[in-house]
């Protein structure tokens, strides 16, 4: 089986929630490929499948910080 996927040439930011766990982890990673600043809420779910998902991001040199509400 194979997927051929034709993406937009560039991806723009936007304030995004993560329903689940592995829609949460796509959104960090379009966002972190987006123009501009990306804000994803609901963040629960990441925090219950990843540990620690920003600090391990940070060490690939991501701009990403959380913020405690």
């Amino acid at each position: 089986t194979t997927a051929i996927i034709s993406g937009a040439e560039k991806l723009t930011a936007a304030q995004v929630s993560a329903p689940d766990l592995r829609a949460g982890a796509a959104m960090v990673l379009a966002g972190l490929a987006a123009q501009g600043h990306t804000e994803i809420s609901q963040i629960f779910h990441i925090d219950r499948g990843y540990e620690d998902l920003v600090g391990r991001i940070r060490k690939l040199g991501a701009d990403i910080t959380r913020i405690e509400d």
